[in-house]
């Protein structure tokens, strides 16, 4: 499944990259995220990998985020590894005339397993609904430093 989804964010480009890569802000903008850990490679940098813990209600989740492609400020591209499932995302960001940044975010969601294939057909919805929060949450933590923290 494919999608792209896209936000105005009402601060400059050099700004939106500092906030965005700070994985420090991550528990900000990502309700449920636990904690971090690096895992290979120099953070932030092509090819390194991070593990990313996440709570909703009673289910946990981990992921595995590697960064393939870096060429900031205009874009970076990476792959998220989850049991069942490969997200494979490329974030594009624009300077807008008011000196906003434009974020645009292009999913792929590749199932690895039956239960994840179903759902994809039948809730496809729930990740595009999940991925514009993300975005909104950022959002929100960047202009206002409304945090989901305090939600």
């Amino acid at each position: 499944m494919k999608y792209t989804t896209e936000i105005i964010v009402k601060v400059p480009r050099d700004e939106f990259i500092k906030k965005i890569l700070n994985y420090s802000n991550y528990k900000h903008w990502q309700e449920g995220l636990e904690n971090f850990e690096h895992i290979s490679g120099d953070p932030g940098t092509l090819g390194a990998k991070m593990k990313f813990n996440y709570k909703f209600g009673k289910r946990k989740m981990s992921l595995i985020e590697t960064i393939t492609y870096k060429n900031l400020p205009e874009e970076i591209h990476m792959n998220y590894d989850v049991k069942g499932m490969n997200n494979i995302q490329k974030n594009y960001f624009e300077s807008t005339v008011d000196n906003y940044t434009k974020w645009v975010s292009k999913n792929q969601f590749v199932p690895t397993n039956f239960m994840m294939r179903m759902m994809i057909l039948i809730m496809p919805s729930t990740f595009k609904k999940q991925s514009l929060k993300y975005l909104t949450d950022f959002k929100n933590f960047a202009e206002n430093g409304k945090s989901v923290l305090n939600a």
